[in-house]
């Protein structure tokens, strides 16, 4: 394994706009498990690792936001969610 860890792809979207998501599993020598999801933009790479529990809940607010659960971002008061 590497120092980031061994990673797999699980996953990858194709998104508006020519961007592409790709999802990894990594997993740590110490046996810590993450999502990594890379987000390429043109040559511009964002790349986010997180755990289950972050992915849980931004799996969460995702759907919530497909189903038109969330208030509308145009109320938005710049407050905090």
């Amino acid at each position: 394994m590497s120092e980031g860890g061994e990673a797999s792809e699980i996953g990858r979207l194709n998104a508006p706009y020519r961007r592409e998501v790709v999802f990894e599993n990594v997993l740590h020598e110490s046996g810590m498990r993450l999502l990594r999801i890379r987000i390429r933009e043109g040559r511009r790479f964002t790349i986010l690792d997180i755990d289950d529990t972050t992915a849980m809940a931004w799996a969460d607010l995702m759907q919530q936001w497909v189903r038109g659960e969330l208030p509308d971002s145009t109320s938005d008061k710049g407050e905090d969610t």
